[in-house]
């Protein structure tokens, strides 16, 4: 059985394992095939976060091994950010040996297919050994079929030593052979009503989500925005940026709380939503849904999406085939976009000595990461500043994590730099993210990655005392941070690392993690401007 299911593994690329080993996955990995990668995560968040970053980066569905219910136990919460991501993931986990699972032995998951419910597609335990390899292929499928999203297999550890023979072989090999594909082109019809709607606009505005780039139509939007002459919106809140924020006709991502949506959204007709959710709100700050007189249309390859927006026509197909099928249907406009985009604020000095704002660090950033480099951040409280002053402007460069959940950017990063090697990978790490999965850092030293990890350190979770003050909860505890030593700790990781305190310094730190060759900390004391 062990034999079929690594065939599979191969016919669908999944030859990279990310995975810690516990006793239970010892049959699996055993006489580990020359042609398999085994990256060793010392923590499962971190497996599982740089899984998510290579299966984006990729494209491919990724293949993640688990030790029994200890060790999905631990994942789960990056498997929160892997299911808000629509990310691919093939989880597999060990069991006990069949005769041991009705005694719940030691390292029996008794309930194994219930554990990791409600973060993945699909769930199972095969009822047989002979059927581990066609349970692995539907998932395989479940994870890559729209919407993409993560799964689970729990395998008992003595299956993989099952021989196959006769109809059970024949099976397990056309499990290998086979292929799903779910193209969602949309309907004539469907897109002349778009097109009808679009060019009878006055004031139209796209607003541009992140499967427009994990489905490489990144340039294809940018041709719609300029064919219509559209104003460009990001959504409120997105794993990765699907239009060129440097673009003269994009405006800025829309704010996350309904009655501000609603007032942006205010001076178009006819908004069209592509390949994101209708909307991710968060606070909570009542009004109207839509302006009067707004028209909202909205594309997504998800059905739960289309069915729980609170307001518009959905269209459940392909956003990137959507996009290019209007190409060729709307008729060319010389409309001047609605709006302005927000200008960036000149940065302002830090108030405390040694420390320099946010705004100074990715002013830094800004001019230092090349265009084509990767941005993964995870500094809740400092995006705006990052992406005010690094805009990004290539497909494929921008990752973050759609669910809100700590812990995904800095392995995230790793896997994203494992994917290639070609790009320096930069995170953007608030000193409380990185905490949730420094584990990482091991990871990114044993694989030499080309990636530079820029922890801001507030010795604070700013982002909370921001929704503190917000929600007027006053006293509230735990939002301080004690201090801690990042470069000890990155050296105690084998990672070189040095800490900044002026601009001149993190140019010179980043350049130097530009453009080496393996990982890098660069830690920089953040501060606030006076007033």
């Amino acid at each position: 059985m062990r034999d079929a299911a690594l065939e599979l593994f191969r016919a669908h690329g999944m030859t990279t394992v990310f995975g810690n080993p516990g006793s239970t996955e010892l049959p699996m990995l055993q006489d580990f095939p020359d042609d398999f990668t085994y990256v060793l995560g010392l923590q499962e968040a971190v497996v599982v976060g740089m899984a998510d970053g290579f299966a984006q980066a990729t494209g491919r569905p990724t293949l993640v091994n688990l030790h029994t219910a200890p060790g999905v136990g631990n994942a789960v919460g990056a498997l929160v950010n892997a299911a808000a991501n629509k990310t691919p993931l093939v989880v597999t986990a060990g069991q006990q040996v069949r005769p041991m699972m009705t005694l719940e032995a030691m390292l029996t998951n008794p309930r194994a297919t219930e554990l990791p419910r409600p973060t993945v597609k699909y769930s199972a335990e095969p009822p047989r050994a002979q059927d581990v390899v066609a349970t692995l292929a539907r998932a395989i499928h479940v994870a890559t079929t729209p919407p993409t999203g993560p799964v689970f297999v729990s395998i008992p550890m003595d299956d993989w030593d099952v021989e196959l023979t006769g109809d059970d072989l024949e099976v397990a090999q056309r499990a290998s052979r086979r292929r799903v594909t779910v193209p969602l082109e949309p309907s004539a019809s469907a897109l002349d009503g778009l097109a009808t709607a679009l060019d009878g606009a006055s004031s139209p505005a796209l607003v541009v989500g992140g499967e427009i780039d994990a489905g490489g139509g990144f340039d294809d939007a940018v041709a719609l925005a300029e064919r219509l002459g559209a104003a460009v919106y990001g959504p409120p809140a997105d794993g990765r940026v699907g239009f060129p924020e440097d673009h003269p006709q994009y405006r800025g991502a829309l704010p996350m709380a309904i009655a501000p949506v609603a007032q942006t959204l205010a001076a178009h007709d006819v908004v069209l939503v592509l390949g994101t959710a209708v909307f991710r709100y968060y606070p909570y700050v009542p009004g109207g849904f839509l302006p009067e007189g707004t028209r909202l249309l909205h594309v997504t390859s998800d059905p739960d999406e289309a069915a729980r927006a609170p307001m518009g026509d959905a269209l459940v197909a392909s956003p990137v085939s959507v996009v290019r099928a209007l190409l060729d249907r709307v008729a060319p406009s010389s409309r001047t976009p609605a709006g302005s985009a927000p200008a960036a604020e000149a940065a302002r000095a830090s108030s405390v000595p040694g420390t320099l704002t946010a705004e100074e660090v990715f002013d830094v950033v800004g001019s230092v990461w090349p265009a084509e480099g990767v941005v993964v951040d995870e500094s809740p409280s400092n995006r705006g500043a990052l992406h005010a002053r690094r805009p990004v402007s290539r497909p494929s460069t921008s990752f973050f994590t759609t669910s809100g959940g700590l812990g995904f950017g800095l392995p995230a990063a790793v896997g994203v730099a494992l994917a290639d090697r070609s790009r320096p990978v930069l995170a953007a790490i608030g000193d409380g993210s990185m905490q949730y999965a420094i584990q990482a850092l091991a990871s990114a030293a044993m694989l030499g990655v080309p990636v530079t990890v820029l922890v801001l350190e507030n010795r604070e979770y700013a982002i909370l005392k921001w929704f503190a003050a917000r929600e007027n909860t006053p006293k509230a505890p735990g939002l301080d941070l004690p201090p801690v030593d990042f470069c000890a700790l990155a050296a105690g990781y084998g990672v070189p690392a040095e800490s900044v305190s002026s601009a001149e310094e993190l140019r010179a730190a980043l350049e130097r993690g530009r453009d080496g060759d393996g990982p890098r900390l660069v830690a920089v004391p953040v501060g606030r401007a006076a007033g």
